[in-house]
């Protein structure tokens, strides 16, 4: 495994998901639905990230998400690592949109530039050995605080790790939660399950669907 092939979300209510993501974001096929088998309470344990060039494109992407029914958790604004905010979909999964420009270029034009997976994990270190051993390249990392991989091409999720904690105090949200992550990733190797319960898959199953871009 070198990289992320797609992310899988789990929803109480696909249609009404695929709905909000075909409007939100426009991530395309990287982004999957399937209806969620298992229950889950509070916080979920991890969070999307899209980076984008300029402070115009943070308001844009932001108030896109928002007017298709996201809620916001911090309102987008200036902060020691740059500009940004955080909603919540629907579905009930966390996106932070952020950049680390001071001033805008130019026009807003909604393109994303980078997309992370943050994963809320007990022991970041060993986390890291781990993602190691299953084929993955370091690309940054801090200690036993953040740790970042390289992507196999440069359209694809980023996979970082982040102490549980810091994650959720960083989106807005509560620590606690049980239950199920409602959250599968893709990679062409075989599945296996990571030391915090992150599930991947070899291959999307039947009943998962890409998200569609509505233009």
């Amino acid at each position: 495994m070198t990289s992320i092939a797609a992310i899988t979300l789990e929803v109480d209510d696909p249609a009404s998901a695929e709905r909000f993501y075909a409007t939100a974001f426009g991530l395309g096929s990287q982004l999957r639905l399937r209806a969620a088998e298992a229950p889950t309470a509070g916080f979920r344990g991890f969070s999307l990230a899209l980076t984008v060039s300029q402070l115009a494109d943070v308001v844009a992407v932001v108030d896109g998400a928002l007017a298709a029914g996201a809620t916001s958790l911090k309102p987008v604004a200036k902060s020691f690592w740059g500009y940004g905010g955080v909603v919540q979909a629907p579905d009930g999964t966390i996106w932070k949109v952020a950049t680390s420009a001071k001033k805008d270029t130019g026009p807003a034009t909604g393109t994303i530039d980078e997309k992370v997976l943050l994963l809320g994990v007990e022991d970041v270190k060993a986390s890291k050995r781990f993602y190691v051993e299953q084929g993955l390249t370091v690309a940054k990392s801090f200690g036993g605080k953040y740790a970042e991989f390289t992507a196999e091409a440069p359209d694809q999720f980023k996979l970082a790790l982040y102490k549980r904690a810091g994650l959720a105090k960083e989106v807005g949200v509560a620590d606690d939660g049980s239950g199920s992550h409602r959250l599968a990733l893709s990679s062409t190797t075989t599945a296996f399950t990571d030391l915090d319960g992150y599930s991947w898959e070899a291959t999307s199953p039947a009943s998962t669907h890409p998200v569609t871009d509505r233009g």
